[in-house]
């Protein structure tokens, strides 16, 4: 699959970057933020900007892919939601938008990223700062990143490989709110484009959420639908592929022993990189232009 974007590829406009900027605004609370430098697949480097909402139980990081793309993920651990949005740039001078928006919403499992409260308390030592074993005994102080210069460029510490999701529903952006009250802000760009999977509205459906907010999408197997980039129709319906990487990200948290102290405490974190593969259906290949010369 040729990645979307590509040579040509106009800068972002300021409705992109606005919604940038909305990433996370959901109920009040203090907010935490920092930002990383991380290396990207290809050797480029990029500024990921990391947030926490401990009042929310939230999470989320933003970075802008090798592509162009800008790629997001929010962690909704009060609602066990994941979203990962991609704001994918088009090519004008090939008839395409100038920006296309996508939220993938799935099931947030438990040890996918590390809590909200410790993403907080992830803090930065600059060049020449010292670090007693007094001060990395307090607990909950600070969490801190495994090197202290803050221009570091980071990579993960542990690839978790590649998963592949087939969204088969489609998530009603009027209702969202009920689903995850960070949908509306995540997902403003892509209205028409917010995609999940039968197994994970099951376990939404088990937690309360109203099944309204849910439907079914066509699928490959009962209209024979073909793969976009095969489909010869710029308007006919096909099955359309995305796939986007996190390059970096706090996955984990780090114990350590103390002899003054009984038990362990936390005291880092342990970074991990993650790619994924989306298949859903377009009803138009025109949606799916990243695929048009696949």
């Amino acid at each position: 699959m040729r990645p979307p974007g590509g040579r040509g590829v106009p800068p972002a406009p300021r409705a992109l970057l606005l919604a940038l900027l909305a990433l996370l605004a959901g109920a009040g609370g203090a907010r935490a933020e920092l930002r990383v430098r991380v290396r990207l697949p290809g050797g480029r480097v990029a500024e990921e900007r990391l947030q926490a909402d401990g009042a929310g139980d939230s999470v989320g990081l933003e970075l802008r892919e090798p592509d162009g793309a800008l790629v997001s993920l929010t962690a909704d651990f009060r609602k066990h939601v994941k979203i990962l949005r991609a704001l994918v740039l088009g090519e004008l001078e090939k008839g395409q938008r100038q920006f296309q928006a996508l939220c993938f919403v799935t099931r947030l499992r438990d040890h996918e990223i590390i809590p909200s409260e410790a993403m907080a308390k992830l803090r930065q030592i600059g060049p020449g700062a010292k670090t007693t074993s007094t001060s990395r005994d307090l607990v909950g102080v600070a969490l801190l990143l495994p090197q202290k210069n803050p221009r570091a460029v980071r990579q993960a510490e542990e690839a978790r490989g590649l998963e592949q999701l087939h969204m088969d529903m489609a998530v009603n952006f009027s209702q969202g709110a009920l689903l995850s009250p960070h949908l509306h802000n995540v997902c403003a760009e892509a209205t028409d484009a917010i995609y999940t999977r039968q197994e994970d509205v099951r376990f939404w459906l088990e937690q309360g959420v109203d099944s309204s907010m849910f439907k079914a999408l066509p699928t490959d197997t009962e209209q024979a639908l073909p793969r976009c980039g095969q489909a010869g129709d710029r308007g006919a319906p096909c099955v359309c592929r995305y796939g986007l990487s996190l390059a970096w990200y706090p996955c984990m948290l780090k114990y350590c022993h103390s002899r003054d102290r009984p038990a362990p405490y936390k005291c880092g974190i342990r970074s991990c990189q993650k790619s994924y593969s989306f298949t859903f259906f377009v009803p138009q290949r025109q949606l799916c232009p990243w695929e048009e010369d696949s």
